[in-house]
C-alpha cells in the first residue's frame, strides 16, 4: 500500500514536470480505442407561460364594459372567497355611480413574469359626467398561475389606490335650476312657479253665479261646463276637482272668489305648464326619476332627486334644460371622513327653450279639435317651423305633479282613458291616408309617362277591371250623379276613385309595379321626418304584391300608414316649390342672460322627385278642389278670402265610419304673415269634406284673422257644440249679436252647399 502511494506521487511529479517542459514529446498512438458513449440523462419538458399582459388587458377591457362577472372569474380562488361576486360588483358599481363614469382607458407600463407569477404596472384614466376625467397614479397588479391561467390577486386598491382599505368615493353635486320653455313670442309654456289646485265644495257655495263667473275667467271655460262638473254633487260637502292655475292669475281675484264661497284653493309650487292641455303632447311633462331608471340617470351625473323630462320637448331637450351640474369628488374613509379630493367641476345654468309654437294660436288650434279625436299640424310652408300641433283628446300635464291635490281625483281617470290622451297623434299614430294620397298617385302617373293632364277616363260608379271584384266611387255611396268623363287634373279635383283605381292597375300591369310606392317614399312617407324633441313613428309604405294591392294603394288604402306630420311636410313641399323641410319645434336655446346659444335654421331633407310641370299640374288641381264649384271642398272654402290649395280625404277603416282628412296650404302672400301648410285628421268622423275641411278652414281663419268667423256644421255658434242655456251667464247680449251674424253666415253657407251638392261635391 505504501509502495503504491509512492508510485502515484512519483507519477504526478513527472506529469507536472512534463507540463512545464517546452520540449515536444513523441506522439503516442493508441490503436483500437472504443468510441465514447453519452451518459443517459433525465427527460426535460418545457412548458409555455400564458401572456400576463393579455390577461390584464382582458380584465381592464371588461371593466370598461361593466362585465363584472367576467372580471370576477379572473380573480384567484382566495380573492374570490374574500370578495364574493355581489360585493365585487357593488364595489365597482359604487365607483361608477359616484363618478358618473362614462368610460375608462388604461396604459400598461411594465410586465414582469416568472413561471408562476407576474406583476403589471398600469394606470387607468376615467371619463366622468361629473368631473370630466380622472387619472390614477401607477398601480401594481399581482397575478399568479392557477390551473394554467393567470389569476388576479385582487384588492379594492386596484380600482384606484385611494380606495384601498374600504375607502369609498363621495360626490357633492350642485344642481342648477331647470330651464324654462317659451312660445315663439316669449309666452311661458313651462316654468317653476306657485300655483293653485282648484276645486268646488258645493254645500259651501254662497253665490253660485259669482263663483261660476270667477272660475270661468280663470279657466276660460263656459260657466255651463263648470256647473256640469259639480251638478252630481250639488248640496254635498264633496270635493269636486276643477283644474289648476298659476298664482298670478288667481291672486288678483281672491277677494271675489272667497266672497262667492265654495271654492277650495290648494297651493303648490312646481314646474307649471301654463298652456295646460293645449300643447301637452308637444311640451311634455316632468316627473321624479323612476326607481327602475335611477342608476341610468345617476350614471349621467344626476343626483337622483331631480325631476326629468318624460315626453315632448321636456324629454327631447333634457340636456339643455337640466344645465351642467357642479361637482366635487371626494375620497372618504369607512368612518365618513374626507381624506382626499379627486376633482372639481363648476356648474353652469340651464338653457331655456324658445319653441316655434305661437302660444295663443296653439291654444286656438287645440280648441278647434275639441270634441274630436285626431290631430292638426300647422307648418310654416317655406321653412319647416311648427306653428301649432294639436292632438285630441289631450291631457293636463300638471296632474303628474304629486303636490297637485287634483291629481288624486283626475290622474287615474286620464290614464285609463282608452283613447290614450298622452299619445301625440300628430307624430306617433299611423293612419291610412285615403284620397289625399291621390296627389302621390297623380305624381307617379305623370312621371311614368303613361298619363298626361289631358288623359281622359270615364268616372262612373264602379270599377270592374279586376275579375270578380267591384270597387265603388264615393258618388255612388253618396247617391249623387257620377262625375263622368274627366282628365287627370279633374280627377284629382273630383277625387274620382275610379280614375285612380285605373291608374294603380295600369301602372302595375305596364311594368311600373312600385312606381306609386317609390313616389310615396320620395314624398317622405315611410320614414321619420327627423323632427327633434318629440317621438315620431315612421309609418309604412307597402309595395303592391298583386293587382288588388295596387288598386287599393292608389287611393291611399291597404296597409299604408302615415302620420299627420308627414302629410303636412309633403303638402308644404308642394306649396314651396318642391323642398321637403325637416319640421322643427325649437326656435332657439338661450342662456340665463337671454343670449341665443343656437338659433333655428331651416334644414332641407330633400326635394320632391317630380318635375316642375308635374308639380304645377298637381297644385293647379289642388286649387280647383277649393276654388271650383265641382271641387270636393268648394262648399267650405268658396267664401274664404285666402287662396287654399288642398285635397280632401276619406280613409276607410275597419269600423263603419271612416277617418276624415283634409290637407293643404295657403298662398296668401301677406307681408309678415308667412303662408302655412296644414294637415287635419278626425278619427272615425266621416267624410273629409264634411268634418276635416271645416276644421281646416277654422285654422286658416285663426291664423290670418285671430278669430273664428264661421261655425262648424256641428256647432250652434262658434266654439259651442250644444244649445246655450240661461245658466250660461257668459251668453250676453254681445254673444247674441255675434250669433246673429253667425246665423247670417250660416244661411249663406247652406245656400252655397246646396249649390255645391247639385254639382256633386263631397268625399
Amino acid at each position: 500500500m505504501k509502495n503504491r502511494l509512492l508510485s502515484v506521487l512519483l507519477l504526478v511529479a513527472i506529469l507536472v514536470a512534463a507540463c512545464q517542459n517546452v520540449t515536444p514529446t513523441p506522439e503516442i498512438v493508441v490503436e483500437d480505442t472504443p468510441t465514447a458513449q453519452p451518459l443517459p440523462t433525465a427527460e426535460i419538458q418545457v412548458t409555455s407561460v400564458p401572456d400576463a399582459e393579455a390577461a390584464v388587458e382582458t380584465f381592464l377591457t371588461a371593466w370598461g364594459e361593466s362585465r363584472y362577472a367576467e372580471m370576477h372569474d379572473m380573480l384567484t380562488a382566495l380573492a374570490k372567497d374574500a370578495n364574493p361576486l355581489e360585493d365585487f360588483t357593488q364595489r365597482y358599481n359604487n365607483v361608477s355611480l359616484a363618478m358618473a363614469l362614462t368610460d375608462i382607458d388604461y396604459q400598461i407600463f411594465s410586465v414582469m413574469t416568472t413561471t408562476s407569477s407576474a406583476q403589471i404596472v398600469y394606470r387607468v384614466t376615467m371619463a366622468s359626467n361629473l368631473i370630466e376625467q380622472y387619472t390614477t397614479g401607477d398601480m401594481l397588479m399581482d397575478l399568479v398561475l392557477e390551473d394554467g391561467e393567470w389569476k388576479i390577486e385582487w384588492h379594492d386598491g386596484l380600482i384606484m389606490p385611494q380606495l384601498r382599505g374600504g375607502n369609498r368615493l363621495m360626490a357633492d353635486v350642485s344642481v342648477p335650476a331647470r330651464g324654462d320653455i317659451y312660445g315663439a313670442n316669449g309666452e311661458i309654456f313651462a316654468a317653476q312657479t306657485k300655483a293653485y289646485a282648484i276645486g268646488i265644495q258645493p254645500d259651501r257655495i254662497q253665490n253660485e253665479g259669482s263663483m261660476l263667473s270667477e272660475l270661468s275667467r280663470i279657466f276660460g271655460m263656459p260657466t255651463a261646463d263648470i256647473q256640469q262638473l259639480f251638478e252630481y254633487a250639488r248640496g254635498t260637502d264633496w270635493y269636486v276637482a276643477v283644474g289648476d292655475a298659476p298664482a298670478e292669475k288667481v291672486d288678483q281675484r281672491l277677494t271675489q272668489i272667497y266672497a262667492a264661497g265654495g271654492v277650495w284653493l290648494n297651493e303648490f309650487t312646481a314646474r307649471y305648464y301654463y298652456a295646460g292641455e293645449s300643447a301637452a303632447q308637444v311640451i311634455g311633462y316632468v316627473q321624479p326619476i323612476p326607481q327602475e331608471s335611477l342608476d341610468d340617470y345617476r350614471a349621467q351625473g344626476y343626483v337622483g332627486s331631480e325631476v326629468v323630462g318624460m315626453s315632448g320637448i321636456e324629454k327631447g331637450s333634457e340636456v339643455q334644460l337640466r344645465g351642467q351640474r357642479g361637482a366635487d369628488l371626494y375620497v372618504v374613509n369607512p368612518d365618513g371622513q374626507v381624506i382626499d379630493r379627486l376633482g372639481h367641476t363648476d356648474s353652469y345654468p340651464a338653457l331655456s327653450v324658445t319653441t316655434t309654437l305661437d302660444f295663443d294660436f296653439q291654444e286656438a288650434v287645440q280648441r278647434a279639435m275639441s270634441g274630436k279625436t285626431g290631430a292638426i299640424v300647422v307648418l310654416e310652408r317655406d321653412t319647416g317651423r311648427v306653428l301649432a300641433m294639436a292632438s285630441s283628446p289631450t291631457f293636463n300635464p300638471n296632474l303628474f305633479n304629486a303636490d297637485n291635490v287634483n291629481r288624486n281625483y283626475q290622474l287615474n281617470q286620464m290614464l285609463s282613458n282608452p283613447d290614450r290622451p298622452t299619445i301625440n297623434r300628430a307624430t306617433q299614430s299611423g293612419y291610412p291616408l285615403g284620397s289625399v294620397y291621390k296627389i302621390i298617385t297623380m305624381a307617379a302617373a305623370l312621371e311614368s309617362g303613361l298619363f298626361q293632364n289631358e288623359s281622359m277616363y270615364y268616372c262612373g260608379y264602379t270599377f270592374e277591371d279586376l275579375p270578380g271584384q267591384v270597387f265603388y266611387d264615393w258618388t255612388w255611396e253618396r247617391g249623387i250623379a257620377a262625375s263622368g268623363d274627366l282628365n287627370l287634373q279633374e280627377a284629382l279635383m273630383r277625387s274620382c276613385n275610379i280614375y285612380f283605381y285605373h291608374i294603380g292597375l295600369d301602372l302595375y300591369r305596364k311594368n311600373f309595379p312600385d312606381m306609386v310606392s317609390d313616389m310615396a317614399k320620395g314624398f317622405g312617407l315611410g320614414s321619420r321626418t327627423g323632427i327633434a324633441g318629440i317621438d315620431e313613428a315612421a309609418g309604412n309604405v307597402p309595395e303592391p304584391q298583386n293587382e288588388g294591392d295596387a288598386v287599393q294603394l292608389a287611393i291611399g288604402q291597404g296597409t299604408l300608414q302615415v302620420t299627420p306630420l308627414q302629410v303636412a311636410t309633403f303638402i308644404a313641399a308642394l306649396g314651396n316649390g318642391g323642398t321637403l323641410y325637416q319640421p322643427q319645434l325649437v326656435e332657439q336655446y338661450t342662456d340665463v342672460n337671454g343670449n341665443a346659444v343656437s338659433t333655428f335654421t331651416p334644414i332641407v331633407n330633400g326635394q320632391l322627385p317630380i318635375s316642375e310641370d308635374t308639380l304645377n299640374s298637381i297644385t293647379e288641381a289642388m286649387r280647383w278642389v277649393t276654388g271650383q264649384p265641382r271641387g270636393t271642398a268648394w262648399g267650405t272654402f268658396s267664401t274664404l278670402r285666402y287662396p287654399v290649395y288642398a285635397k280632401t280625404g276619406t280613409a276607410q277603416t275597419s269600423v263603419t265610419r271612416p277617418h276624415s282628412w283634409f290637407a293643404g296650404y295657403t298662398d296668401a302672400n301677406i307681408p309678415g304673415k308667412p303662408d302655412i301648410a296644414i294637415a287635419v285628421i278626425a278619427e272615425y268622423a266621416g267624410e273629409g269634406s264634411e268634418v276635416a275641411a271645416p276644421i281646416f278652414r277654422r285654422v286658416v281663419e285663426l291664423y290670418f284673422e285671430g278669430r273664428a268667423t264661421r261655425v262648424y256644421p256641428w256647432e250652434s255658434r262658434v266654439w259651442v257644440t250644444q244649445t246655450p242655456t240661461l245658466l250660461d251667464i257668459e251668453y250676453t247680449q254681445t254673444a247674441v249679436q255675434q250669433e246673429t251674424r253667425e246665423a247670417e253666415r250660416e244661411a249663406t253657407r247652406k245656400a252655397e252647399e246646396e249649390e255645391a251638392e247639385n254639382n256633386g261635391n263631397g268625399e
